[in-house]
């Protein structure tokens, strides 16, 4: 299990390969505030919900200074998939190796059906300007996610 992060934390440092293959750093975005979510595997019904969602917000939040970036443990060419097949406009980052996912606490034990396994807890980290987290929700829902978000952070 992951240790989660708190309010006041420094964000890890990332880079991680996009959907295109290419480079995407968390220090890239100093300056703006990030929203950084985890979801578990693209092309599934409630991370395309999910990612659906902040594609829909995205000039919302852009307008009031947030990046987006989802993070899940598939390889690019899947994220090039599941963005061309969704036409998602958010930045999704391959974290295979789940470093940066275990990183920030949303890797762990999870239930299903009654089953108990190890995965990828749906989680946002809400990072500010300075690279510390604001906000570190974990075991988030899907459906209703980024309309809490932008209620919450009064956008």
């Amino acid at each position: 299990m992951s240790e989660r992060l708190q309010p006041g934390d420094t964000a890890p440092a990332f880079t991680l390969p996009d959907a295109d293959g290419n480079e995407v750093s968390l220090s890239d975005h100093k300056g703006r505030k990030v929203i950084v979510y985890f979801y578990p595997a693209a092309l599934t019904a409630g991370c395309t919900k999910q990612a659906c969602d902040f594609t829909d917000n995205l000039d919302v939040l852009a307008t009031a200074g947030y990046d987006v970036i989802g993070i899940s443990p598939d390889a690019p060419e899947k994220l090039a998939k599941f963005r061309e097949k969704e036409n998602l406009r958010v930045t999704l980052a391959a974290d295979p190796e789940k470093s940066v996912i275990e990183a920030y606490g949303a890797f762990g034990e999870k239930k299903n059906y009654g089953k108990t396994y190890l995965g990828v807890i749906r989680s946002t980290v809400i990072v500010d300007e300075e690279g510390k987290v604001e906000r570190a929700l974990y075991n988030v829902r899907a459906t209703g996610h980024v309309a809490k978000i932008i209620k919450d952070l009064g956008i």
